[in-house]
C-alpha cells in the first residue's frame, strides 16, 4: 500500500473525510503496519509524534473510517477490538501462543450460504485460532509437545 502523506491525504479526500493531521497519521499507521492494532496501540505509538493527541481523537477517527468503509473492525477475541486497513475479503488467524494475527486469503465462493439465499450479506468475517508455524517450529526445536495437524 502506498503510505506517503500525499496518498493517504488523497484517500481521505476521495472518501469525503477532512484530512486533519491526526486522521492522516492514524490512516498512515494502519496502512503501514499490518499488525491489526488496537486503539491503545495506535494511540501509544502516535502519541510519540503527536503529544497533544487524545485517545478520544483516535476512537472518533476510527469511527469515521469504519463508517466510510476505509477500515474493518476485527473481533477475534471478545474484548479486543483491532483494526485493519485492508478491507478486501480475507481471513485472520490468531496464534494462541504469540498472539500475532496474520491475514490469509481464500476463495470466498467456498463460503456458501445456501440457507441465506434471500438475504443481503453485508460483511464476511473468517477467524481462525491455533498455533502459528513459527511457534510450532520453536516448540518442536525445544522438544516440546507435538501438535496434531490432522485433528482439524
Amino acid at each position: 500500500m502506498n503510505t506517503t502523506i500525499e496518498a493517504v491525504t488523497q484517500k481521505l479526500v476521495n472518501n469525503k473525510i477532512k484530512p486533519s493531521y491526526p486522521r492522516i497519521k492514524v490512516m498512515e499507521y494502519l496502512m503501514k503496519w499490518e499488525s491489526h492494532p488496537t486503539v491503545d496501540e495506535i494511540y501509544s505509538e502516535l502519541l510519540k509524534e503527536i503529544p497533544t493527541l487524545s485517545k478520544t481523537t483516535v476512537y472518533n477517527t476510527l469511527g469515521i473510517f469504519l463508517e466510510r468503509n476505509l477500515v474493518q473492525l476485527i473481533n477475534i477475541e471478545e474484548h479486543e477490538a483491532r483494526f485493519d486497513a485492508d478491507i478486501s475479503v480475507h481471513g485472520h488467524f490468531k496464534c494462541e501462543r504469540c498472539a500475532r494475527i496474520e491475514d490469509f486469503y481464500f476463495d470466498e465462493s467456498i463460503i456458501g450460504a445456501l440457507s441465506l439465499q434471500n438475504c443481503f450479506i453485508r460483511e464476511k468475517h473468517v477467524y481462525l485460532k491455533g498455533i502459528c508455524s513459527a511457534c510450532l517450529d520453536h516448540n518442536n526445536a525445544e522438544g516440546g509437545i507435538k501438535y496434531d495437524s490432522e485433528r482439524n
